[in-house]
């Protein structure tokens, strides 16, 4: 894992020293080794902060060059294949100086150009320098595992892997997105292409860019998209498909555990996890090392005694760490390094873990993507329910109330069905933080309802269970998930790598699973549970969904009090007072506000630490 930054000029030098500046602001993704360079016109600038996982040698240093110079490239992620990928590069006649997977991707954008991509299986953002043609290239891997945040303007195109290293130039301004705003309060981040400054954008995974400063122009195009299953899966068998997603998973396994440096695994005890642990220990056919983070005195929260029966069970070297109040000590440098606010609390013990991690291990894998791909949620059965009754109309016919009491939810839970039956995109209703009126008067803005709008033109839940997963696959998986990760995993320097994202894996989930397969009744995960029988303890409880979070409005009546005492005291200039004060005395008094109510302290942290302008 690495970190890449860089300046393409169209009419004027770059400065040597604010692209030091940006590689500098990246420190913490890169600490073994820094390099910057210039092209021979001074129009292009690159910078690199590397994290030496494959190839330690010098012989890695990046930015790297080809033989020729003509082609020069920073890269941050891994290829998992690039020794496939270099066997058929050799055969047609290419030769190597190191073992770098950095200088495999030299080599083969040079002989396929930008469909070379659909070679590569693995995480990365990279940008490369190509002297002939005068342009520069830069790309995302598919599931967005690793950012790419950019800015064109006035002739110049800027790019990094973290929006702070391209604000080291004071010269850019740091004026709030009101439309990005409007999202994180509609869903507690800022999704797709949008970003939190005025003028700045983020690379969607799956997409590459080119910019040519001759002629100060960007284009962006798609290159890789979720597959529409076509064949006909009336007579697909369970166990069948469930080997096939063995040998695919473990295959994924293995290639993610190739690295000249220690691995661990974030174990949380969870049902996905476990499943990357127990292929872990299949592919490597000895012990590995496994983490998890513990919430004593917090049983809703705390996982931590089913991480240790699965330890237990596959023999896997096992570490805990105890979170207390006291860890909210690492918000502020938490919220500076996520350069975009971020409502998802579980940023604090997926910190916490990595931090762990990192003082045994330089690389760990996640069981991040199994929820997305293969129905894990505890809404996706309620979406397939209420999708169920629309069409059979009785919302047209007034009859929700009699619907929604086919789903044993309880009175709150029935009035929200009733509700949700009544709107046209229920899956953005669902999963929506503040409704559009509420953000109104809390920001003093025309009510708008464009977060709701985009994320329904991702999918409709009427397209079943397949499209509810592209949907999340599409916005909450790159935008919260793998942002909260990235950003966490890096502040410690630990690459975090996510099998499960192997875009092999989620071919076969969208384009050869069927539905049934995912979600059916009130079952979730089915083909995965199907396949923890064959894997993980008999006695696993597979139907257990927790989640990565830690117990907020216990935190909130207790040490972390003084933070929203703090917020009521002085107000923020993002939000009318009035009704600020109000919302968040309603919010702290029950356990369903302190989503919210964290929400809404750390978009004002965050704007305190950026210095962020509001405007009117």
């Amino acid at each position: 894992m690495c970190g890449i930054a860089g300046i393409v000029e169209a009419e004027k030098p770059v400065s040597f020293q604010l692209v030091q500046s940006m590689c500098d602001a990246l420190a913490h993704r890169g600490p073994d080794d820094a390099g910057t360079w210039l092209s021979p016109d001074r129009r292009v600038g690159l910078g690199h902060r590397r994290l030496a996982i494959i190839d330690l040698s010098p012989l890695g240093h990046q930015p790297m060059s080809s033989d020729d110079g003509q082609i020069t490239i920073v890269f941050n992620g891994e290829i998992y294949n690039f020794q496939e990928v270099r066997a058929e590069l050799q055969a047609r006649g290419n030769s190597f100086r190191s073992t770098s997977d950095t200088e495999v991707v030299i080599a083969a954008y040079r002989t396929w150009g930008p469909a070379c991509l659909d070679r590569l299986v693995g995480m990365f953002a990279l940008a490369i320098w190509d002297g002939t043609k005068r342009r520069l290239f830069v790309t995302r891997d598919r599931a967005g595992e690793k950012p790419l945040f950019y800015l064109h303007k006035n002739g110049r195109f800027a790019f990094a892997s973290e929006l702070k290293a391209i604000l080291v130039d004071p010269k850019i301004p740091r004026s709030i997105n009101r439309e990005a705003l409007d999202d994180y309060l509609a869903y507690g981040y800022v999704s797709g292409s949008l970003c939190i400054f005025d003028g700045f954008a983020k690379l969607p995974p799956g997409h590459w860019l080119t910019y040519e400063p001759d002629l100060d122009r960007l284009r962006i195009s798609r290159y890789w998209d979720l597959p529409i299953r076509s064949t006909n899966t009336a007579q697909s068998d369970l166990q069948e498909l469930t080997s096939d997603l063995d040998v695919l998973l473990t295959q994924s396994v293995r290639c993610q555990l190739i690295a000249d440096v220690p691995i661990g695994i974030m174990l949380s005890g969870g049902l996905d996890s476990s499943l990357v642990t127990a292929a872990a220990v299949r592919s490597s056919g000895r012990a590995v090392r496994t983490f998890n983070v513990a919430f004593p005195g917090y049983p809703s929260f705390d996982e931590s005694h089913h991480a240790r029966r699965v330890a237990d069970y596959l023999g896997s070297n096992h570490t805990e760490l105890v979170a207390e109040p006291g860890s909210g000590e690492f918000l502020p440098s938490l919220i500076r390094q996520y350069d975009e606010p971020i409502a998802d609390n579980s940023v604090l013990p997926t910190y916490l873990v990595s931090r762990a991690i990192r003082k045994e291990c330089a690389v760990a894998l996640g069981g991040d993507g199994g929820d997305e791909l293969f129905g894990g949620y505890i809404h996706h059965p309620w979406l397939l329910k209420i999708a169920q009754l629309r069409k059979l109309g009785l919302h047209r016919l007034g009859l929700e109330a009699l619907a929604a009491k086919s789903i044993p939810l309880g009175l709150e839970g029935r009035n929200a069905i009733m509700g949700l039956l009544s709107c046209n995109e229920p899956q953005t209703a669902l999963t929506r933080l503040l409704d559009p009126i509420t953000r109104s008067r809390l920001t003093g803005r025309p009510m708008s309802a464009t977060p709701e709008l985009r994320r329904a033109g991702l999918e409709t839940v009427c397209g079943g269970i397949d499209a509810i997963c592209a949907a999340e696959f599409r916005s909450y998986l790159p935008d919260d998930i793998l942002v909260k990760v990235d950003r966490a995993s890096m502040l410690t320097s630990l690459e975090v790598r996510a099998p499960l994202l192997d875009y092999r894996i989620v071919e076969f989930a969208f384009g050869r699973l069927p539905g049934r397969f995912k979600v059916q009744d009130a079952r979730r995960k089915i083909i995965l549970r199907a396949l923890a029988q064959r894997w993980l303890p008999p006695d696993f409880d597979s139907h257990r969904k927790q989640g990565f979070s830690i117990p907020l409005h216990e935190w909130f009546q207790g040490p972390w009090r003084p933070l929203v005492d703090d917020l009521i005291a002085t107000g923020s200039p993002l939000f009318e007072k009035r009704f600020l004060t109000r919302l968040l005395s309603r919010l702290r008094s029950t356990e369903r506000g302190s989503r919210r109510l964290f929400q809404l302290m750390m978009v004002e942290m965050w704007r305190r630490e950026y210095r962020a302008s509001v405007p009117e």
